[in-house]
């Protein structure tokens, strides 16, 4: 299978992290931000080039190029480049080759392959931030949209009684399969889903997407509460929040807070499910 690398010319964060969203919406799995380049990958047969052109015509003056990649070699330079995150003194994030994390009090080990969730961006940050302001034990967790299974590992650490993880991306299903394996969790049920089943009345949902996937899926989340949920959003830009607001709001949760990183933006809400 080979890849897709578009580089896109810019020393702008802000202008690269509009890029991410963007392309994050054209099935683009993975990106490296460098001082001067945006680079961003993608499988070549999702790749959309038509989408692509439309899209950058919007930029008259960024410039980028395009290449094909093997996906071994994507990997390789992914593993060299991955370094361990650190969450405050709550979470750490590392590869099977990195000394372990003594200094945090959950620690999660990885295999840093294409998927999202290796706790770099801002968004899977954030979540994590947020996740340690809840309880966790003895509840039903849903983590719509697992990327590495990351969110749904720590979940089943913070004591989660189970946690489902879906994805619709066969990638990250495999890569979340592994990495649920490699940290030793049983309490997690992995599946290949485009959305939440309705019946699955979650205590915790976990929504690490992106705008439009969110708002379509908005009252399929709603049906997944149990009744007092709590329902994290993300992979929202800063400049979201006045559209996705109401539209969280109208569809039954009650927002509690508003999060930003690096122009990236988390809710934390609550279902209003009696």
């Amino acid at each position: 299978m080979n890849y897709k690398e578009i580089n896109i010319v810019s020393s702008d964060p802000a202008l690269q992290e509009q890029f991410i969203a963007m392309l994050g919406e054209q099935s683009f799995e993975g990106f490296e931000q460098l001082p001067t380049l945006l680079k961003a990958f993608i499988k070549e047969e999702d790749f959309n080039q038509e989408s692509f052109i439309k899209m950058m015509a919007g930029f008259a003056d960024v410039t980028y190029t395009s290449s094909s990649i093997e996906n071994r070699n994507w990997n390789e330079q992914w593993e060299s480049s991955f370094q361990p995150v650190l969450i405050n003194n709550f979470a750490g994030i590392r590869a099977s080759f990195h000394k372990p994390l003594n200094e945090v009090r959950h620690e999660i080990v990885i295999t840093p392959k294409m998927s999202f969730g290796t706790g770099h961006h801002a968004t899977t940050h954030l979540m994590i931030e947020l996740m340690a302001t809840l309880d966790f034990s003895g509840k039903h967790v849903i983590d719509f949209g697992t990327g590495t299974g990351v969110l749904a590992i720590l979940a089943e650490k913070l004591n989660a009684k189970s946690v489902d993880a879906l994805d619709n991306d066969d990638w990250s299903i495999e890569n979340a399969k592994e990495n649920i394996a490699f940290n030793n969790c049983s309490h997690i049920n992995l599946y290949k889903a485009e959305t939440i089943a309705n019946e699955s009345a979650a205590d915790i949902i976990l929504a690490n997407l992106n705008l439009n996937i969110i708002t379509a899926n908005l009252s399929n989340i709603y049906a997944a509460c149990a009744g007092s949920t709590d329902v994290l959003f993300s992979g929202l830009l800063v400049a979201d929040k006045e559209n996705i607001s109401p539209v969280i709001s109208l569809e039954g949760f009650d927002i509690t807070g508003y999060y930003e990183k690096d122009n990236w933006l988390a809710i934390k809400t609550k279902c209003k499910k009696s």
